[in-house]
């Protein structure tokens, strides 16, 4: 199959993903979430979808905003790690749910940790973030040093 630029191809998709994008970035401000949460829920859906371009943007941009590098290196496993508060797990779970969803009903991210405005933030940021991802990877966006 061809590499084709998604964004090229359909430009009218492609803006329409990036005023969702701007809408979820606005709706995640309203929820109270920190900045640094949501590029964490970025960079995690990001390595689920093997997104290399996202990784190396969203790891940048969550070092540009303050995110440590150790919380960082361990976000992989965050759920063995003493890292990340319990609003920042319910998060990151909700998030690999949404990536990767499960069974219905009350799962490990369902711990009252998140109001239900920031439970549906995280969401679309997660559903976005896969948008994102699946763009980047099958038109083969180029992540050189």
């Amino acid at each position: 199959m061809a590499h084709v630029n998604r964004g090229k191809q359909h430009p009218a998709a492609y803006k329409s993903v990036l005023a969702l994008n701007k809408e979820v970035e606005e709706a995640v401000a309203r929820a109270g979430l920190d900045a640094k949460l949501a590029e964490l829920v970025k960079i995690r859906t990001s390595q689920l979808n093997g997104c290399a371009f996202c990784l190396r943007m969203h790891t940048r941009d969550a070092l540009e905003k303050g995110e440590t590098t150790d919380r960082l290196a361990v976000l992989a496993a965050w759920w063995e790690s003493q890292y990340f508060t319990d609003q920042e797990r319910a998060a990151l779970a909700l998030a690999e749910e949404v990536t990767h969803p499960m069974e219905p009903g009350r799962h490990e991210w369902d711990n009252g940790a998140l109001s239900d405005e920031q439970v549906s933030a995280v969401t679309w940021l997660a559903i976005v973030m896969n948008a994102w991802n699946r763009i980047a990877v099958r038109s083969h966006y180029p992540v050189a040093p």
